[in-house]
């Protein structure tokens, strides 16, 4: 049998992966499954983004990379209008379904937590989270050793003969990055002498703006959803949710803003 649309995306199988737990069901939890599902998908495809961005980088194609970049910053725009989506249902409709959930929650998302390891946002109790010798468990301890987009963007700017200070090429790839002073001046010369590096250095700059933004707005959608219960599967809620807001995944990128 020929190949056709449906056996190439498998759609029966995905299809009938929709599957409500509440009674009935309640008519919104499958507007709730497939939002959540298709977030995976995108997660899914941004880790694959982010992977070639790293080696687009360490080949040193700036070209490739800011047109990786750019894809990555549409998917996001994507990901942030469906948040619109998902406040069509109101806070009676989520409740009529919530005690379902039980346990589950997106906090829980692995995925997600592997983009944040990519752009360089680590902390070994998001992968502390999964059960030792699960898939995601090791796919997150892989992660978590793992160089992260900045590390590959410093190496870049090496290669093209910026000044890069050992403290950045030489860091500890399992910390969160942190600001640092002489980066800070590599930039600053960069900007002022290498005019053809800057429009990549700003791709990085909208795609940290954009994971922001997608905080903020997911924020206010629970926020408007639950007010300030606590999350499902006992997880903190917009309270905890509130303290991820504004911390850059790029700071010495920010940071030179002020003296340029």
């Amino acid at each position: 049998m020929s190949r056709t649309y449906g056996s190439y995306l498998r759609l029966p199988e995905l299809l009938a992966l929709q599957t409500p737990a509440s009674d009935g069901p309640e008519h919104d939890e499958m507007l709730f499954i497939v939002i959540h599902q298709i977030y995976e998908l995108w997660f899914k495809q941004q880790l694959h983004e982010a992977a070639h961005l790293q080696v687009l980088l360490e080949r040193g194609e700036a070209g490739e990379a800011m047109a990786t970049l750019r894809r990555m910053l549409t998917i996001l725009k994507t990901m942030v209008a469906q948040i619109d989506v998902l406040e069509t249902m109101t806070p009676v409709q989520f409740l009529s379904f919530r005690t379902f959930l039980e346990n589950a929650s997106g906090f829980q998302s692995w995925q997600f937590r592997a983009l944040e390891f990519a752009l360089g946002r680590k902390s070994p109790r998001f992968a502390a989270m999964h059960a030792a010798g699960s898939p995601e468990r090791a796919e997150l301890d892989v992660r978590y050793q793992a160089p992260t987009v900045w590390d590959a963007f410093a190496r870049f700017l090496q290669q093209r003969g910026c000044d890069v200070p050992a403290s950045v090429l030489t860091r500890d790839v399992t910390q969160p990055v942190s600001p640092d002073p002489a980066m800070q001046d590599v930039l600053l010369a960069l900007y002022r002498q290498k005019a053809e590096l800057r429009p990549l250095c700003e791709e990085l700059v909208d795609l940290d703006e954009g994971i922001q933004e997608w905080r903020y707005r997911h924020v206010k959608m629970v926020e408007r959803t639950i007010g300030f219960k606590t999350g499902t599967g006992g997880s903190g809620g917009a309270e905890y949710l509130r303290t991820t807001l504004f911390q850059p995944l790029f700071p010495d990128l920010w940071a030179i803003r002020t003296r340029l």
